[in-house]
């Protein structure tokens, strides 16, 4: 109502101040006060068909999901009876205390982990997704979850609406189907508003609609779970031909799995959660629901000859689940979550209990920080966060994506004014390259670039792991919900202490160093510009060292130099 008073004010105020002024018998019936009084008329019908399109925006402001049909549903117990139970229970037996997990490194075996679970699941299947693409992996998981649905699992769907495409005539079939139902968080309209509503909604409900659900879980009867940064699409399960990312997950299996599902409960029945066909009705028939069915089972057989059979009829989870040894880590474990409030009803003195954990480990860490983030954006309390670490004796290491890299240039520039700052107080940056190993074919617009970081990770004294969908940025801490995850295990954090190493060495990333003096003599020398920042790299067997963001091209570093100067920095 508030919104309503404010747009309600200012066409009164605003009609009032462009109405067309009377002709007196001084003014000529022509010229220019002809022009003048004609182009009034223009503005004020103008004016009045923008306010009454305020107006309408606030009649029509979305309803909460709750107004719609949908059921109050929550996960089965997890004494449950099922295959996954049996499987469990003497190893959580063996391990009182404990739950089970398993990082998920390459991408590929990240999608047979889940197509596992779709294809062990035998009570329950809930999936959770910022991104969900309906692409060559996307169909197989959409897939495995149909036949989950047809042996009469009970799947639930819940998809953000930032990326969500609502049109697509498979997720209407998949939401039609027996067992099956989808629901969208946070959407920026509904089919009663009409497509002026979403548009709309924008001017009554921004700040709602910037916030988003950028969770990512995937369960399978109460019984395991995957979490970590992955969404479901080609460019997270290295099947893309444009852009890879280099990410990780793990499976988690045993206690731990209960606070993931009433996470996810808690989202589900959210006024925030509204069903699909609240979106946009889609009539779905026999025909079109018969096409679709046979499309997705042609896509999987398609897959299965590619592939040999293995990979999707039989992944070695899915096995290894059935005869009982699943390859688990066992250790003590916490779950973090954001409820939906963050979004449906924020607040000031709101703190992300995620981020809350981050920073009370990173206060309790005594000898080494790492920290893997593609987007990193620590502003002026995570540099004194660092900075105080470092002088108390900790190494701190970041790793992030390059300017050439990253698939979000603007978070680049929120980044690049505490590069400085952080080396100087004793941070070690690295920067992941877009193509590690070689040499990357670049243009005007940049690298054309393969590979991204998106991993969310962070290890504490090589005993502490933190995994999920946390960024180490404002978004991730204000405004997004997120999940993470809190291990206690050395040998997963010798696991991802590896993985790090790796992905930091010259070879796959610029080590970013600030400029001595010799490097700045060399430059004035060459008559190219200062910079207090050096970009050291191996190609080809040389080591190479750069004074700028390397392989960026103009346009990324345009951009990046235009979003720096814009007031973007919460939003980043």
């Amino acid at each position: 109502m508030g919104v309503q008073r404010v747009w309600k004010r200012w066409i009164r105020l605003g009609a009032a101040g462009m109405r067309t002024p009377r002709r007196t018998s001084s003014q000529p019936l022509g010229g220019m006060a002809g022009h003048d009084s004609q182009a009034g008329r223009y503005l004020q019908r103008l004016f009045l068909l923008t306010a009454t399109c305020m107006l309408a925006a606030c009649a029509s402001q979305r309803l909460p999901a709750t107004a719609y049909p949908r059921a109050v549903e929550f996960a089965l117990p997890a004494s449950t009876p099922s295959a996954l139970n049996a499987t469990l229970t003497p190893l959580k037996a063996a391990h009182p205390g404990e739950s089970g997990f398993k990082l998920l490194v390459k991408g590929s075996d990240a999608l047979g982990a889940r197509i596992a679970l779709a294809r062990s699941a035998q009570r329950t299947l809930d999936l959770q997704y910022y991104i969900a693409d309906v692409d060559e992996t996307g169909k197989l998981l959409l897939e495995a979850a149909l036949r989950a649905a047809e042996r009469g699992v009970r799947v639930r769907m819940l998809f953000d609406d930032m990326n969500f495409k609502d049109h697509d005539s498979t997720i209407a079939v998949l939401d039609a189907s027996p067992n099956i139902e989808v629901r969208i968080f946070n959407p920026f309209g509904t089919a009663a508003q009409g497509p002026f509503g979403k548009v709309s909604n924008l001017f009554t409900s921004l700040d709602t609609l910037t916030r988003r659900m950028h969770n990512k879980a995937m369960i399978a009867d109460n019984q395991v779970a995957i979490v970590g940064g992955r969404n479901v699409g080609d460019s997270y399960f290295d099947a893309s031909h444009v852009l890879s990312f280099r990410d990780l997950d793990i499976v988690a299996a045993g206690d731990i799995v209960p606070p993931i599902s009433r996470s996810f409960d808690l989202f589900w029945n959210s006024a925030e959660a509204y069903p699909l066909r609240a979106l946009k009705p889609i009539h779905v028939d026999r025909e079109e629901m018969a096409r679709v069915r046979e499309d997705l089972k042609r896509h999987w057989e398609e897959s299965v000859a590619i592939t040999g059979g293995a990979h999707l009829e039989e992944p070695p989870l899915a096995r290894q689940i059935r005869t009982g040894e699943m390859p688990l880590t066992w250790a003590k474990a916490r779950f973090w979550t954001d409820t939906p409030d963050k979004i449906v009803e924020p607040t000031d003195d709101y703190v992300s209990p995620p981020a809350k954990r981050l920073g009370e480990l990173m206060q309790q860490a005594q000898q080494e920080f790492l920290l893997i983030s593609a987007y990193f954006v620590p502003h002026q309390h995570g540099v004194d966060m660092m900075s105080e670490m470092v002088r108390r004796g900790v190494k701190v290491s970041v790793l992030t994506n390059s300017l050439a890299a990253t698939d979000a240039p603007a978070v680049q520039a929120g980044y690049n004014p505490f590069r400085v700052p952080l080396l100087k107080n004793g941070v070690s940056l690295y920067e992941y390259k877009p193509s590690p190993g070689s040499k990357p074919r670049t243009a005007i617009a940049g690298s054309k670039s393969r590979a991204s970081l998106h991993a969310k990770t962070y290890v504490i004294d090589r005993r502490t792991v933190v995994i999920g969908s946390l960024n180490f940025d404002p978004r991730s801490v204000g405004l997004n919900t997120e999940v993470a995850l809190e291990i206690e295990s050395p040998p997963i954090a010798a696991q991802v202490v590896e993985l790090f190493d790796e992905t930091a060495s010259l070879d796959e990333s610029y080590h970013v160093v600030l400029a001595d003096q010799a490097d700045r003599d060399a430059l004035a020398k060459t008559g190219a510009p200062d910079s207090p920042l050096i970009w050291i790299t191996e190609e080809n067997g040389h080591i190479l060292r750069y004074n700028f963001d390397p392989d960026a091209g103009f346009k990324r570093n345009a951009m990046s130099a235009l979003f720096t100067i814009l007031p973007l920095d919460d939003q980043l």
